[in-house]
């Protein structure tokens, strides 16, 4: 997918170039901040960010061109509040890796108060990132508060950190779809449907527009998950660059243990369905296709 390559590239990019302008002064926090942040990763959700500002600005670029530098400004803030979210997932006090992207997790590398600290250090620089990727696109104060109040409700408690709550209670219990559903909305969703919102946003969509890439956003973030929970019982640790089989040893309430694994792979194509026909009313949504098909497809 070469168009999302060239995309990634540019966020890879500016990603590093904003964390030396942000981290100047850092100190040591600057070095574990990188190891967790700047490891490879498939940056759905800066793509998605991306995506969803081409699909409502009408600009259709079939996937191939790189999209502005303060557009992918904008898009670290999210990037940086799910890389902040996996340091802590990770903690020992939570689901206890010691793998992520290929890598030693941040605690395992650097300590456990270290990792804590650097978690907490992404998630104000991402409302800066936000900030700053608005003034670049020369959005007004309004807009860039709209955009800043999406991302913090969605890793808040009513999303992410209540999700990954929900999450940890359900650990060895016998769960309903429904309760599933509300565990996956929070944890994987939230943050995936705030992208496309802001994208939206950003690119001054009328409010038909966002909230259609909203709903895009909420069924591609739940087949995400599921996707997710399948990579889990069928993947490889080499592929994944994490260890497989953990949700079974904690004991998570995942699709598969809910549905099954063939009805699991069900609910992934019916989301990936419900997903692509939010997109069928966009002319210029090339990109968020090829994301949409990249999170269904992936391997890890």
């Amino acid at each position: 997918m070469p168009g999302l390559e060239a995309a990634r590239s540019a966020v890879d990019a500016e990603l590093e170039t904003w964390l030396d302008e942000a981290l100047g002064d850092a100190g040591s926090i600057a070095e574990p901040f990188h190891h967790a942040v700047l490891a490879p990763g498939k940056r759905i959700r800066p793509l998605l960010l991306i995506g969803a500002w081409e699909a409502a600005s009408g600009t259709a670029r079939g996937g191939a061109s790189d999209p502005p530098g303060a557009l992918c400004r904008l898009a670290l803030g999210p990037e940086l509040v799910h890389a902040y979210s996996l340091v802590h997932d990770d903690l020992p006090c939570m689901d206890d890796d010691d793998l992520r992207r290929g890598r030693p997790t941040l605690h395992v590398r650097y300590g456990e108060r270290v990792a804590i600290l650097a978690g907490a250090s992404m998630q104000p620089l991402a409302i800066l990132a936000v900030g700053d990727g608005a003034a670049g696109l020369g959005l007004d104060e309004e807009v860039t508060a709209r955009l800043i109040g999406v991302l913090a409700r969605a890793a808040g408690g009513a999303g992410m950190v209540g999700g990954q709550l929900l999450d940890l209670r359900a650990e060895g219990e016998d769960v309903s779809f429904e309760t599933l559903e509300r565990i996956h909305l929070g944890k994987t969703a939230s943050l995936i449907r705030a992208c496309c919102t802001m994208g939206g946003i950003a690119a001054g969509a009328p409010e038909d527009t966002v909230e259609r890439l909203t709903r895009f956003g909420v069924a591609i973030g739940l087949a995400f998950q599921t996707v997710d929970d399948i990579l889990d019982v069928t993947g490889s640790s080499r592929r994944m660059g994490k260890v497989g089989g953990r949700d079974e040893a904690l004991g998570k309430a995942t699709t598969p243990s809910v549905l099954g694994l063939a009805g699991a792979r069900e609910r992934a194509e019916h989301l990936g369905r419900e997903a692509f026909r939010e997109l069928s009313f966009l002319p210029a949504a090339d990109r968020l296709r090829e994301i949409g098909r990249l999170i269904l497809e992936r391997d890890r």
